[in-house]
């Protein structure tokens, strides 16, 4: 679907496979909402060229020289560049999940994702969402503690809308998206989001989504 404000979302391919970072601009290239602005090998290029060319989203490798993906994504985060960031990687092994995570990785995915979904997952994270793999999901749940406030073990008393708020932000949905299902302000989700975030003492809605998923809210 395109953006409704009739602007294209800006993608920086980050990958050091020249035939990987080919057919991903080909094939991103013939959607109508999606512009490829530009292409780097290493993870210092990836950084310069997010800088200097301000894309929306970067598609991010973690196998990279140069310092590699992990580097690149925390430089981004350091420099406070007004990007996010969807990791596409072959890399299978749990642990490089959770750091890219704590990093501000707004996605992770894995090099197998059917193109399609690709694409809704690009323009999911240009919403403001977070989007994970089933695996990552895992990784992260298993790697991080329960979280909340109170005594060891136990649950943030949270209200029916907070958890109805919870449960949209495990489902992807944004504030806008979120407000239209409960009939309610935008401004009042964000109030209800601040909210959750102090009670689960998480710091973004990355980790209120994976709260909602290791408590089983994701469903409802």
């Amino acid at each position: 679907m395109p953006d409704p404000t009739g602007e294209a979302i800006k993608v920086l391919i980050a990958d050091d496979h020249p035939v990987v970072r080919q057919g991903l601009r080909t094939f991103l290239g013939v959607q109508d909402d999606i512009d490829v602005v530009g292409e780097a090998g290493d993870g210092t290029a990836a950084v310069a060229l997010a800088e200097t060319l301000r894309p929306d989203i970067v598609l991010l490798d973690l196998n990279m020289p140069a310092g590699g993906g992990l580097a690149a994504l925390e430089e981004m985060r350091a420099r406070r560049l007004p990007v996010r960031v969807l990791v596409l990687t072959s890399v299978t092994e749990r642990g490089h999940v959770l750091p890219a995570v704590r990093a501000g990785a707004a996605g992770y995915l894995y090099k197998d994702v059917d193109p399609p979904a690709l694409v809704q997952a690009i323009r999911a994270v240009h919403d403001g969402n977070v989007l994970f793999a089933p695996e990552a999901a895992e990784a992260v749940l298993d790697g991080e503690p329960p979280t909340g406030g109170g005594e060891p073990g136990s649950a943030p008393r949270l209200t029916d809308r907070e958890r109805e708020v919870l449960v949209q932000i495990a489902l992807g949905r944004s504030n806008r998206e979120i407000a239209r299902a409960l009939v309610v302000s935008e401004k009042t989700v964000k109030t209800h989001v601040s909210n959750l975030l102090m009670k689960l003492g998480v710091q973004d809605r990355t980790q209120a989504a994976l709260y909602a998923v290791r408590h089983g809210l994701a469903d409802g």
